[in-house]
Parts: C-alpha cells; structure tokens; sequence
C-alpha cells in the first residue's frame, strides 16, 4: 500500500495540471455545497428568530399563524383588534415583566407602518436575543417623529430629515394609489441598523401619531369640511382606543401556560383575546412555507452529482491517455488489483484535497463578502469551522467520490496488458 500511495503521488505530480482543473472543480462544488447548506441553516434560524425574548404574542383571536404572520411579518391583515384596556390589563398582570403595543393598518410606498412605543426599542430583540440599534439619529421623541428600517431608507433613498406621507391602509408597490394623510407628514429622525427581519421594511411611528394622523378620519376616509392642523393635535386625547397585537414578556418563563390560560379564559378582560407561543406558531408556519428549504435542499444535491460526474468524466478522459502508464506497471508486476486500488487512491485524494478547499474557499468569501450579505440581504454568515451536520454531508460527499472513482477503476482492471503495450495506427 505504501508503494502504491507513492506511485500515485508521483503519478499525481506528473499530471498536476490536469488534476488541478480537477480540484478546482471539486472545489467549487464544495462551496457551493457548503455554502448553500449554511444559507438554508441560516434562513430556518433567522425566520425562527425574526422575534426572540418574547413569550407570548397576545391579540384578538383568530388563528395562531394569521397573528403571527401580521404582527410579527407585516403581511396579510387582522381580522380584528383588541382593546386598549386589555392592553392595559395585561401589562399590569404580576407575571408580566414588559409589554409592547402594536398597531399596524397603514404604509408608506408599499412598507408597512407600525405604531408602538418606546418599549418597542427598549423590548424588542431578535436572532440571539440582539437588541435594535440604530444606525443614524434618534428614537421616537415627537408626535410625527418617524424611525426606518434598513431596507426602508436604503430603497426609498431617505436620509435624517427627509419628510414622508403615510397613506392610509396596506397596499404593494404598484397598486393603486392610496389616500394619503397628506396634511401631516413625518420627518425622518431615526435610521435603524439592519436586522435581517421584517423591521428593516418597517415605517415605525408612535401610538399617539397614529392617533393624529386619523383625528379627522372616519371610516377609512377623512371627514368633509374637517381638518385638524398638525400644531393642534395634542390638544386632543392621543390615547389609542384599539391595537392590533402585544408583545409580551413574562418575569419567569415557568408562567408562561398559566398566563396563555388565563388570557384564553379571558380572566379580567372583557373581550375575547387569544395568546400565541411565538416559536411553536413559528414552526407551524415555516411547515407551510418551507418549501424554499426543500428547493435549496434540491439544489445541494445537484452540485454534488455535478461535481462528481466531472470527477468520473476526467479520470474515465485520463485513462485513454495512461493506457502504456498502466500497461507498464502491469509488465514489471502489477496486479490489476493494484492498478484498481491505484485509481480509487487517485479519485479519493482528489476528493479529500478538494473538499479541504472548498472549506477554505467558502472561508475565505465569508471573510470577504459577510459583512455585504448581512447589510444588504440580511444573511448573516460568519467564516467558522464546519458543523457537525457539515462534515457528515462533506463526509458524505467524500464517500460519493469514492464509489465514483470505482468506476474509472473497475475500467483500469480490465485493461489488458496488450492494450497499453501494442501501438495503434
């Protein structure tokens, strides 16, 4: 075996160019692999994360997954909101440590408008408990002060000081125009720092601005002959009446079943209220909408077939031009049982020095191209040794260049001596 693993090295040497084109190959489809198994690891954890510390998500009920999908993602609308009172009520709850009001129903150019508090900034985390930061400017301070996502300010092109109209309702970008609170608009105070969640495309506002803005407002249309100027608004109550959702956290997380009873009990609230456990609500939908991880799944299968079939390609292409290499070797006494062994040394060695790398590479981009992905996508990949789960798939892998190269092998065994030893004209 020690001869064998010296031929082959030589062997390997003297065709270094070509077995380079082969690593490099190998390589590339190792990086591939590797970095789309990381992205789909990454958009499971951050679409389970897009809210963490967070116990419960309280809101009039409807299913655990349309709450969800509203007060967590901004998408789709309530079917109905809870009182204020209960807000209230539920905040002063002995097992409650904080609370976060929401209020959704308006936007700004397709992004969705969301009015909170300042616990909203001081509460809300996501990913690995990671507080909100801001990236320019301050929080909210005065009734039409305005914080933008990320994504917002990046799309929209605002900067500190810009003022913006907020139109009434939800609607995409390229629908039709909405009516517009044209008569108050909001100057820009605040950019936050990107999270890779559905804050980076949120208009964040106050309760009270929500509130002012629809002063002179009835049934989603502005009364006629009635205008409230903005200097006059906090002469009236700002208090809202309803809310869409609350976010809460408990002192203990051992409450949590008791506080989700009581509130299903509707034990001090004199509405109907239901409260969801962000991560299984979380997992129930990623069941429905995980297709795009069995996609991603499809895709890592198919670079390591590609890969491998390349591998199979050129040592078969090799074989036609190492006939008299091999030939020789069976005339000074060569089994063709070593010509076969010799050949799957080959294909593992290539293998093995490609999958190292494919780490290497993927490593190095990370290094180099992390922190573009985590500001303009919101994918955070970090260059770190690979997972378990990654080393069975490159181990895997290895093991599938390995019956890959018996064939190539099998080829070699059957060779005759004569085959490498007579010219052909």
């Amino acid at each position: 075996m020690k001869l064998l693993l010296k031929l082959a090295t030589r062997s390997a040497w003297n065709r270094r160019f070509t077995l380079g084109l082969m690593l490099l190959v190998i390589a590339l489809s190792s990086t591939m692999l590797l970095g789309i198994e990381r992205v789909r690891h990454e958009l499971r954890a951050g679409f389970a994360q897009s809210v963490s510390g967070t116990d419960l998500v309280v809101g009039a009920r409807t299913s655990p997954i349309q709450l969800m999908l509203y007060a967590i993602f901004r998408i789709g609308g309530a079917t109905n909101n809870m009182g204020w009172d209960s807000a209230r009520t539920l905040a002063r709850n002995p097992a409650v440590a904080w609370t976060i009001p929401l209020s959704l129903g308006d936007s700004h150019r397709g992004f969705p408008v969301l009015a909170t508090n300042g616990d909203y900034f001081r509460h809300f985390h996501y990913g690995d408990g990671h507080a909100l930061r801001l990236a320019q400017g301050r929080v909210l301070a005065d009734v039409f002060d305005t914080v933008l996502g990320a994504d917002v300010a990046q799309r929209l092109h605002y900067r500190l000081g810009d003022h913006i109209v907020l139109s009434h309702g939800m609607a995409g970008l390229g629908a039709p125009r909405l009516a517009e609170h044209a008569d108050k608009p909001f100057v820009v105070t605040g950019i936050l720092a990107p999270t890779g969640t559905p804050v980076d495309r949120t208009v964040h506002i106050g309760l009270d601005a929500m509130q002012a803005i629809h002063l002179d407002w009835e049934g989603g249309a502005p009364l006629p002959g009635l205008h409230i100027a903005p200097g006059l608004v906090k002469k009236f109550d700002l208090t809202p009446t309803s809310i869409t959702a609350v976010l809460v956290g408990l002192k203990s997380r051992a409450a949590v079943f008791r506080v989700q009873r009581d509130i299903a009990d509707g034990a001090g609230f004199n509405e109907p209220l239901m409260a969801v456990l962000p991560g299984v609500a979380l997992d129930q939908l990623w069941d429905i909408v995980g297709i795009g991880e069995n996609a991603l799944l499809l895709v890592s299968a198919m670079v390591v077939v590609v890969g491998l079939a390349g591998l199979v390609a050129a040592i078969l292409a090799s074989l036609g031009e190492r006939r008299r290499e091999l030939a020789v070797l069976r005339s000074v006494g060569a089994r063709p049982r070593d010509i076969f062994i010799l050949l799957c040394i080959e294909g593992l060695g290539v293998m093995l020095a490609g999958v190292l790398a494919g780490v290497l590479m993927l490593s190095g981009l990370l290094v180099v191209l992390g922190p573009t992905l985590a500001a303009h996508f919101g994918i955070v990949l970090q260059a770190a040794w690979p997972t378990p789960g990654e080393l069975q798939l490159l181990a895997a892998t290895v093991a599938a260049g390995l019956l890959a190269s018996l064939l190539p092998g099998l080829r070699a065994y059957r060779m005759s001596l004569s085959d490498g030893l007579t010219p052909r004209i």
